[in-house]
C-alpha cells in the first residue's frame, strides 16, 4: 500500500458522488487505500453550522491513520479539507470546486503552506465563483487549474484524473 486517501464529498451529496467515486476508484488502483467519510449527518445543521462537525470527523478519520493521508475534497469537502490541513499532518490536497468562504463561518478557506497540492476549479461555476478562488491561489502561489466548467465539473473528470495522478505519482516518488 503506498499511502492513504480520504475523499471528501460536497453538501447535499454523499461519499458515493461521481467525483470522489471514480478518484477512489484511480487511488484504489493504483495501490493507495482509500476512506470517503459520510457527512450526510452534518450537512442536515445547514452550510455554516456543518462546516466544524465535519473537520471534526476529518480530522478524527486522519488521527486514525498511521501515515498523513492526501486529502481530496470537492465544494464544501475541499473547504473542509484545507482547514484541515492547518491541525493535522497531511500529504498532500487536491481541492475541486472550492469556496474561498462558508456564509455564516468565521473563517476563510486557509491551507498549509508546506503541503504540496493543487485546486481545480470551472469557468463557470456559478456556486463558488472562480474569481474569489484564483485571488486566494495568486496570493498563495498556488497551482489553479481552471476548466470550462460549472460547479460539479462533471464534463471534466478526465483532465482532474490526470491531475490527481500526477499529485499520486508526485507523492509516490517525491524527487
Amino acid at each position: 500500500m503506498r499511502g492513504h486517501i480520504i475523499l471528501s464529498h460536497g453538501s447535499d451529496s454523499s461519499p458515493d458522488a461521481t467525483k470522489v467515486s471514480a478518484l477512489a476508484a484511480l487511488g484504489d488502483s493504483r495501490g493507495w487505500r482509500t476512506h470517503r467519510p459520510d457527512y450526510r449527518t452534518d450537512d442536515t445543521r445547514g452550510h455554516a453550522d456543518s462546516v466544524a462537525p465535519r473537520i471534526a470527523r476529518l480530522r478524527a478519520t486522519i488521527e486514525s491513520l498511521d501515515a498523513p493521508p492526501l486529502l481530496v475534497g470537492s465544494s464544501m469537502g475541499a473547504f473542509v479539507s484545507g482547514l484541515a490541513s492547518l491541525d493535522v499532518p497531511v500529504s498532500g490536497l487536491l481541492l475541486l470546486a472550492t469556496p474561498s468562504g462558508i456564509p455564516g463561518y468565521p473563517r476563510a478557506l486557509d491551507l498549509r503552506r508546506d503541503v504540496p497540492g493543487m485546486l481545480i476549479h470551472g469557468w463557470r461555476d456559478e456556486v463558488c465563483p472562480v474569481g474569489r478562488i484564483q485571488a486566494f491561489c495568486s496570493r498563495r502561489h498556488l497551482p489553479l487549474l481552471v476548466l470550462d466548467d460549472d460547479h460539479r465539473l462533471g464534463d471534466s473528470m478526465a483532465a482532474i484524473a490526470a491531475q490527481f495522478s500526477w499529485l499520486l505519482d508526485r507523492l509516490t516518488d517525491p524527487a
